[in-house]
């Protein structure tokens, strides 16, 4: 199914200074620096660089699939989430998010502890997130394998999100191509 996005980066610089896409790959990339500025002046969240999907759901079957390539030295971004943008207050505005941190030659985790992979540094991956809306399920798949089943945090609208959204020091970036959205 087609998608389309805006990018969301440091309010203060332009575009073409923390985003890239080849067209003759199709790869887009995305880096931040740990001292760059919010999405929004004042805003006191991390620095990021991240494709905002537009196509919201509160229900179906909705799945993320990418071949994704995040280089070393990335530590402490999350490269890939499920947002909900409208959601009760008091509840987290995240149902899932996927950070990379440079242990065991780059690993990916669920938030902090579950590990989706290791060794994802310098190379190509492919990375699948399957959400059922309507059962409250995701699931994460790394190469095509079933790494891990979670609850969602309940009824919400919600999107998509890739790219780095840093909690980290120094540079962050991923790459993504062969991007694809599914609705069953």
């Amino acid at each position: 199914m087609s998608f389309t996005y805006s990018i969301h980066k440091p309010w203060n610089l332009d575009l073409s200074e923390r985003y890239s896409y080849n067209s003759g790959t199709k790869t887009h990339t995305m880096w931040v620096n740990s001292t760059d500025e919010p999405l929004e002046e004042g805003s006191d969240t991390d620095p990021r660089t991240e494709m905002r999907w537009k196509q919201e759901y509160s229900s179906g079957k909705h799945m993320w699939d990418a071949d994704v390539y995040v280089p070393s030295g990335t530590n402490g971004a999350d490269i890939m989430q499920i947002l909900r943008g409208k959601h009760p207050s008091g509840t987290p505005a995240t149902d899932i998010m996927l950070r990379a941190s440079s242990a065991n030659g780059g690993t990916l985790t669920r938030y902090t502890d579950a590990v989706i992979k290791t060794g994802i540094y310098n190379k190509w991956w492919n990375l699948k997130v399957a959400h059922d809306a309507d059962t409250g399920k995701i699931q994460v798949y790394a190469d095509d394998k079933l790494v891990l089943t979670v609850d969602d945090r309940g009824p919400a609208t919600r999107y998509f999100k890739n790219g780095v959204y840093h909690h980290g020091s120094g540079r962050a970036e991923a790459r993504f191509r062969n991007i694809r959205y599914w609705v069953k």
